[in-house]
């Protein structure tokens, strides 16, 4: 199944920002966005190019699960929603300015 991702329906794409993840885009050019979790890397390789106009190699992708919580007032427990973000390598020599002047 094709999406299209045009410019009003484009995905979130949102800065990682950490110690680790600027490290990652100055010592490896590997940057760090948050994304929704039905989202392929197909779709974040080609959003970062669109956006960025930059060359994108490979996306590597972490999910990870929401934590469990208890609410102390009604007595139940319930888990929060999963995160997953993408670490995206770009070609040597391009660079993400937008992320680095966060």
């Amino acid at each position: 199944m094709k999406r299209d991702y045009s410019m009003e329906n484009s995905i979130k794409l949102q800065p990682v920002i950490s110690e680790k993840s600027y490290a990652l885009a100055n010592a490896e050019n590997k940057y760090t966005f948050e994304v929704d979790t039905n989202v392929t890397k197909i779709d974040i390789k080609n959003e970062v190019s669109r956006k960025y106009k930059v060359k994108v190699l490979n996306v590597n992708v972490v999910t990870q699960p929401g934590k469990m919580k208890r609410d102390w007032i009604r007595r139940r427990t319930y888990r929060r929603q999963d995160t997953k973000k993408a670490i995206v390598k770009l070609k040597k020599g391009d660079k993400i300015e937008e992320f680095l002047n966060i």
